[in-house]
């Protein structure tokens, strides 16, 4: 008689840093919650669960009850717990000391909260590179789950899929599990029947001296918030007549990947490329390769040759989200300094707080974007912002920096200029633009240059080709995210228009052309620009005084035509009722209204979320427009547009010789 199919069962919850309350809530009430509860009745069924660190601190604190649910689960054997870093970080982009620090964080944290230290690690976006190896190892990692797609590429075949191998790098040893790509897309989109039967037919043949397991470890958020999920899953009853399905069929047995590990011996050697999920290698390239990409897979599976070449038709790699997104690389290297000078600081001068700021800056999901993760989410952006300003104000409180210095941050080759007082920093790119690329206030912890310029997007072909109908699935089952075509805004041309300038700060033209400066020699207190494709020189000198910084501009001829900047600020209530302008004493509208004042010299901007103000002034009247600056990103909820910062439009006709533009940063009494 042949062996049962070893099931091993597990799912990955997590939440990003700075999420909505309101989101974590309803992912608690749709999901977490009725999957734990469903499960908690089923003691036979063996699972394994990853949350992630900052994720499982929120629900301890809010959802003490749920949560002994699965301390209890754990207690009697029934849950395996997998460990991972504290932040939900991807270890391949962060230094080797910080993912010891990040995985070894949470492992403690499980141990002490929850009554196990993990064998089995989750790896972030299943993201995979052997330099993670080590760190995982000696922090007692044994073993980690990836897509059997990476075991694909590096040239077995499916049918050689259905145990665990082994790798090394350095000489620590690391074993791997291959994901099965067919249940990630059957559970729990497939009728249950379907899946057992699927399930069934993985039996090991009598001669068997290994027993076969199939892998699955994906989102728990399959199970209640993807759409239709939280129907289909719990009030149509699918995982409960899943679970039953397992346990009533002889040819099944759940168990954890700790004891398959222990009662399994390795499948062999095995040593994997650098590589993610297969959905993945699209998302990471730029727009046109892969366009380029998709229509090779189209071709591919039209051809009816995809799943059986599939590994040999690769995109790219996680890293590339730094080269085509300047907003991500420059929070990477941003964090990454940080990094550095942390870990250089003698171990009496650093603290439990500086720890954590940095492993908040080094949380995955506002780096990148996909059908998932948050780089066009601002609120994300600004919770990795928040911990580089708070970790970068205790580091210069310990080991200060130069008031002004210039270096390459984000190894672009173009330099920039950093002028610091302690209350702000202005960071100038000195490029042409002679902008600023980041704007901090630290007793907000706010990067008010925290925008995101709108590109190219592959999906924008989407957006042009479809007639705005959401796709639906011609089966018993429900459609995966991945296939549906759906619209939560119109979405026009316009908005998918890419720019042709950074969205930072002071970003000058003359009669509508930009006009182009070069640095000229600065003293410690202020930096100094001179135009150079103008009739007559325009001069821009920036400084910064305690709370405010100061934009002087010198004109050495009258001319004829408008002189305009473009100030971009990211105001964390965006379109939402906490931000307003006022002018004049009254409110004429919020930041996601449009706004045109004439004969202006100041206007302020209050915003609840962040507690605080930024107001305008000029020296001399102007013309100000004001408009919400929007992007559009896809997401599994369909297209949407996001805004992203407030632009402000300052125009002038040069008719004084000098013109000072302020922006005064007023945190709230009780902030």
């Amino acid at each position: 008689m042949s062996q049962p199919v070893s099931l091993l069962f597990g799912v990955h919850a997590h939440q990003p840093v700075g999420n909505f309350p309101e989101v974590l809530k309803d992912a608690h009430l749709r999901c977490y919650k009725p999957f734990l509860q469903v499960l908690y009745r089923y003691p036979e069924f063996r699972f394994s669960v990853h949350f992630s660190g900052w994720l499982l601190d929120y629900l301890l604190q809010n959802f003490p009850d749920d949560m002994a649910l699965l301390h209890e689960m754990v207690s009697r054997r029934q849950v395996e717990l997998f460990g991972a870093g504290d932040t939900e970080p991807v270890l391949a982009v962060i230094p080797n000391r910080d993912r010891i620090g990040q995985v070894e964080t949470f492992s403690a944290k499980l141990a002490e909260k929850m009554g196990q230290r993990p064998q089995g690690a989750w790896l972030t976006e299943r993201v995979w590179e052997s330099t993670v190896v080590p760190a995982l190892a000696d922090c007692g990692i044994r073993y980690v789950i990836v897509d059997d797609y990476h075991f694909l590429c590096a040239g077995k075949t499916a049918d050689e899929l259905h145990g665990y191998f082994t790798t090394e790098e350095e000489g620590r040893k690391l074993d791997l599990f291959p994901i099965s790509e067919t249940l990630r897309y059957k559970i729990p989109f497939a009728p249950v029947e379907d899946t057992i039967a699927y399930l069934e037919s993985l039996t090991n043949p009598p001669a068997s001296d290994t027993a076969v397991a199939a892998v699955y470890f994906d989102d728990i958020e399959k199970f209640g918030i993807w759409p239709e999920t939280y129907q289909w899953v719990y009030e149509k009853g699918w995982l409960e007549r899943f679970i039953q399905g397992v346990l009533a069929s002889p040819k099944i047995s759940p168990q954890h990947y700790s004891e398959y590990h222990a009662a399994q011996k390795t499948r062999g050697v095995i040593y994997l490329p650098t590589v993610s999920y297969i959905e993945m290698n699209e998302w990471t390239l730029p727009a046109d390769a892969a366009g380029t990409y998709a229509e090779l897979v189209q071709h591919a599976k039209t051809s009816h040759w995809y799943d059986s070449k599939k590994a040999f038709i690769r995109g790219g790699i996680w890293k590339n989200f730094f080269s085509r997104y300047p907003e991500s690389n420059w929070m990477h290297k941003r964090m990454l300094a940080l990094s550095a000078r942390l870990a250089a600081l003698p171990e009496k001068r650093r603290t439990g707080q500086m720890q954590q700021k940095l492993y908040e800056a080094q949380a995955n999901d506002a780096y990148w974007h996909g059908l998932f993760g948050g780089l066009y989410l601002p609120h994300l952006r600004r919770a990795v912002y928040n911990a580089i300003v708070e970790l970068e104000a205790l580091l210069d409180a310990v080991a200060p920096r130069p008031s002004c210095y210039t270096e390459d941050t984000d190894f672009d080759g173009i330099d920039e200029t950093y002028l610091r007082n302690g209350v702000l920093q202005a960071v100038l790119k000195l490029d042409h633009f002679a902008s600023i690329c980041e704007f901090d206030a630290y007793p907000l912890y706010h990067n008010f240059g925290d925008t995101l310029r709108s590109q190219d997007e592959h999906y924008y072909r989407k957006i042009q080709a479809t007639n705005r109908k959401t796709s639906s699935l011609n089966s018993n089952g429900i459609a995966s995210a991945h296939d549906r075509i759906s619209y939560k805004h119109e979405i026009t041309a316009a908005d998918i228009t890419a720019d042709d300038h950074p969205r930072s700060l002071f970003i000058d033209r003359l009669d509508g052309m930009f006009i182009a400066y070069r640095s000229m020699a600065s003293a410690l207190e202020n930096i100094h620009f001179q135009s150079e494709n103008t009739a007559y020189p325009v001069h821009k000198l920036i400084l910064l005084d305690d709370n405010r910084l100061q934009v002087t501009y010198r004109f050495t001829a009258k001319f004829a035509h408008a002189f305009s900047t473009e100030i971009n600020l990211a105001m964390p209530s965006c379109d939402g009722m906490g931000g307003r302008y006022i002018f004049q004493g009254k409110i004429p509208g919020g930041f996601g209204q449009l706004l045109e004042l004439s004969a202006v010299t100041e206007l302020t901007l209050d915003d609840d979320t962040l507690g605080g103000s930024v107001t305008l002034t000029a020296s001399h009247p102007v013309t100000l427009r004001a408009r919400p600056h929007f992007s559009v990103s896809q997401s599994e909820s369909g297209f949407e547009k996001i805004m992203q910062a407030v632009t402000l439009l300052l125009e002038w006709p040069v008719a004084a010789p000098e013109l000072i533009v302020t922006l005064e940063i007023k945190p709230r009494a009780n902030h």
